[in-house]
């Protein structure tokens, strides 16, 4: 009789043949000596519980520590801008603690500071807005009214008082008068 054809599959096993033989080889072990197994799993437990525990405590102390700066932040945030209207203020202090001026003194006083107030603002991005004669934008000025004007109707007349922005957020919008069109005769 001739020899069995061998097969390719008894030549080649597939891998889920190999993974069920390395099973049964791991589960002889294990059935072999139990208490070692289980004192290697309770290490294994023990292990990751552990390591568990540590990530949770500084996943907490991070959270923590972030509430702490942001309360900080909150706290001490204008605390450069303070510092430099401390300088505006020790100036008007001093124009006040002068005895007799002259009017052109007290001008040339009350420039300076507003030049101080100026580079304040400047330094903590608060920026100007005088509209006049633009187009009026609700997002930036606050119409108090409007009247007839020569302007081209929807423009800014007359700014009452000036808004300001704080990083391009608005601090307080322009109070202004808008033009609109004549009235027919």
């Amino acid at each position: 009789m001739s020899e069995p054809i061998e097969t390719l599959e008894s030549v080649n096993p597939e891998p889920a043949q190999i993974a069920a033989e390395e099973v049964t080889t791991v589960e002889s072990v294990a059935v072999t000596d139990p208490e070692a197994r289980i004192a290697e799993l309770e290490a294994k437990v023990a292990e990751l519980s552990d390591n568990w525990l540590r990530a949770r405590a500084e996943a907490e102390n991070t959270r923590r520590r972030a509430q702490e700066e942001v309360s900080k932040a909150h706290k001490f945030g204008v605390e450069k801008f303070a510092g430099d209207l401390l300088a505006i203020k020790d100036s008007l202090e001093a124009a006040l603690a002068r005895g007799e001026q002259s009017v052109e003194d007290l001008r040339g006083g009350v420039e300076v500071t507003l030049k101080q107030l100026a580079a304040a603002f400047e330094r903590a991005a608060i920026r100007e807005v005088d509209p006049a004669g633009e187009k009026f934008d609700p997002n930036f000025h606050q119409a108090i009214q409007t009247v007839e004007s020569e302007q081209e109707p929807n423009t800014v007349a007359q700014v009452l008082q000036k808004g300001y922005l704080i990083a391009d957020r608005v601090l307080r919008p322009a109070l202004v008068i808008v033009a609109r069109a004549k009235a027919a005769s």
